[in-house]
């Protein structure tokens, strides 16, 4: 067994530390202790009715981009330049850092209400180490809020030690925040990778192809194929929001709607109609060969 590492093939055996967090993190996602707290974290937060307007500005809709990544760049930002100036004088950069710890700790509020919106519409394993990621986060927040507070009151010394345990704390979130998207794939879409059916490639024979979506994976991408108004469709078969199964999707208006959170895109060009995604689908195109097999690639900008 090896893992990539820079472009290289690295045994495993060499990789002690990434192998612990691994395994760390994967009795995370199999503790169903977490499953039960997610689900009573999830019964609270459902008491906030937003409307579904608000929901998109919290997932993104209206940017074109999901909202929450953008946004904790602010805290970490904040918090890692006082940190560092913690470091370089104390003495010196003490009413600069104290600045530094009291704008990231603002800063991390709208973080976590957009992160708060994105974990409700997760499930399984990525729900279940979305729990810790939110925990260690609101540890984080609670500590650089806790060192702000020593720090007005002239207790500087505290308000660092306080400032390094909440740089702890946020680093092990950011680390779990990392596995959700990279390892647990929330968000992330294999059709989006650039070169992906860059060329006309084959997905099924067309007599299986009918108006109802069929998930085809095709060169390690998953598409939905299926006959809409005449003219033979193949769009991504996950969901930007949150990955569901597009093979589940109804037709409506012109559109497949998402299974799981009623996200509209266009069929045919896959642009989104209606949120909470915040991108819309990769377009393909299809086509029948000679042999009567069914052709997609990548649609060609024009």
């Amino acid at each position: 067994m090896a893992d990539t590492a820079f472009g290289r093939m690295v045994p495993t055996d060499r990789l002690p530390l990434g192998n612990a967090l691994r395994r760390a993190v994967a009795r995370l996602e199999d503790d169903e202790r977490l499953g039960t707290a997610a689900r009573a974290l999830r019964s609270v937060i459902a008491r906030v009715e937003l409307p579904s307007d608000a929901r998109d500005v919290l997932s993104g809709t209206w940017l074109g981009h999901p909202l929450h990544p953008m946004l904790t760049d602010l805290p970490i930002g904040f918090w890692t330049s006082a940190w560092v100036l913690d470091l370089l004088g104390p003495r010196r950069h003490r009413d600069a850092a104290r600045v530094l710890v009291g704008l990231g700790v603002v800063s991390a509020l709208p973080a976590a209400a957009t992160g708060a919106s994105d974990w409700t519409d997760t499930t399984g394993r990525a729900q279940r180490v979305g729990v810790v990621h939110a925990a260690a986060n609101t540890t984080a927040l609670a500590l650089y809020a806790a060192s702000w507070i020593a720090r007005r009151r002239g207790r500087h010394a505290r308000g660092i030690a306080l400032g390094m345990a909440g740089a702890a704390a946020a680093t092990v979130g950011g680390y779990l925040g990392g596995h959700l998207t990279q390892a647990l794939g929330v968000g992330i879409d294999a059709a989006r990778v650039p070169d992906a059916l860059a060329s006309w490639t084959r997905a099924v024979d067309e007599q299986e192809v009918t108006g109802t979506p069929r998930r085809v994976d095709v060169d390690g991408v998953a598409l939905v194929v299926f006959h809409h108004d005449g003219a033979l469709v193949a769009m991504g078969a996950v969901c930007p929001h949150r990955g569901a199964p597009l093979e589940d999707a109804l037709v409506v208006d012109g559109c497949l709607e998402c299974p799981w959170h009623a996200s509209r895109f266009r069929i045919g060009d896959g642009a989104l109609i209606r949120g909470p995604a915040a991108m819309p689908l990769v377009p393909f195109e299809a086509r029948v060969d000679d042999d009567g097999g069914v052709e997609v690639r990548r649609a060609v900008a024009r």
